[in-house]
């Protein structure tokens, strides 16, 4: 079968392109696949990071793709649907994660469905955590365009259906990222990130955006006692000040260790092998990549009762829940799970279930054979 993938894809980078390529690859294995991408995926002055791309440092490996759309020129949105239909495939799979996209993705799919060709979304987001008056009309343009839609998790089912009650969709769990090497030895990785040895390691990870509740996570962590250690990594999207302030502010500030930078894949591994526990403090949330990076290293979660959080981590054991994003909260989570060894290992033992269900191989299957039925 001829799977075309129009997405996010080397040089770009970020964890959409680091799915995409995940997906490429383990597609590839069964069928004859080919990645389009972005000649332009945001205009510069709308992209809140520092780089779009990849730096020499990344350690990125390369998938040949053919840049065809400039998401800013509606003029390419014809062409790359031209592009994408010479190919001739049986299905093309595309990613949304913002109504931005909307206009160019929706374009190109309408132009491919006129060939027979299915066109499948893959589905991060439909209803935005931080919401504009456009947002429904252009993703509702999105929508209608595609055959059928993969939702990672229920809640962005549910969101799916309130804007198309007729959509065909699936639920596929978010895949474990495991390209990031094995890990290494606690006390190197501590060597290597200049952490104390000997403390409770507690890991916020990612894109730093208000969403996402770091500055909770930075109350929350005011009222722990001197035995916990908080590292902080991730590129900021938009101003690092207040947090900054936070932990100046902060009693526990010689306490918590700051990486507000893009950390590359070449790195990962050092942030989470030094980790007892990653704690994702969202005040909104649908599915999280952060969630398949910490199983990929058997590091338990403490989330937040939002979005698909709670039926990722609590009913599967994995990590537990905080009732509300609250520093108290927070707070009494993360202590709960210091408090007793046997919670760490309980959740360590579910998370190795949760590794052998949730493969590439078990993803991409499923998905293409969801698209043999529309």
């Amino acid at each position: 079968m001829r799977i075309a993938i129009l997405s996010s894809f080397y040089p770009l980078r970020g964890g959409i392109a680091q799915f995409n390529a995940d997906l490429y690859d383990e597609l590839g294995k069964s069928h004859t696949v080919k990645a389009f991408t972005f000649s332009r995926q945001y205009p510069q002055f709308l992209f809140p990071g520092k780089t779009q791309y990849v730096t020499p440092d990344d350690n990125t490996v390369p998938v040949d793709s053919e840049a065809v759309l400039d998401t800013a020129n509606p003029l390419s949105y014809p062409r790359a649907g031209r592009k994408v239909r010479k190919w001739k495939p049986d299905i093309l799979v595309m990613k949304y994660w913002m109504s931005y996209f909307a206009p160019s993705l929706g374009s190109v799919a309408r132009a491919v469905r006129k060939d027979g060709c299915r066109v499948i979304s893959i589905l991060d987001n439909v209803v935005p955590h931080e919401r504009r008056f456009f947002d429904t009309p252009l993703t509702k343009y999105f929508l209608s365009g595609c055959s059928g839609h993969v939702a990672m998790c229920r809640e962005v089912a549910d969101d799916l259906l309130s804007l198309s009650p007729e959509a065909k969709y699936t639920i596929l769990p978010h895949p474990l990222y495991n390209h990031f090497g094995d890990p290494v030895p606690r006390e190197e990785a501590e060597d290597r990130l200049g952490l104390p040895h000997g403390k409770r390691n507690i890991l916020f990870f990612g894109l730093i955006r208000d969403y996402k509740g770091l500055d909770i996570l930075l109350d929350a962590f005011s009222l722990l006692d001197d035995s916990h250690t908080l590292v902080v990594a991730g590129e900021p999207y938009g101003s690092f000040e207040k947090y900054e302030r936070i932990v100046e502010a902060s009693p526990a500030r010689d306490r918590i260790r700051l990486f507000p930078r893009y950390i590359p894949d070449s790195e990962v591994k050092d942030f989470f092998s030094a980790a007892d526990v990653t704690v994702l403090p969202y005040r909104s949330a649908t599915q999280s990549g952060i969630s398949s990076i910490a199983y990929n290293f058997e590091v338990p979660l403490i989330v937040t009762d939002t979005g698909g959080l709670r039926g990722a981590v609590g009913d599967t054991g994995t990590g537990l829940v905080a009732d509300k994003a609250d520093s108290g909260a927070i707070a009494a989570e993360i202590n709960r799970f210091f408090s007793d060894p046997a919670v760490a290992l309980r959740c360590k033992e579910n998370i190795r279930k949760e590794k052998e269900r949730l493969s590439w191989g078990t993803f991409a299957r499923n998905l293409v054979g969801f698209a043999q039925t529309l």
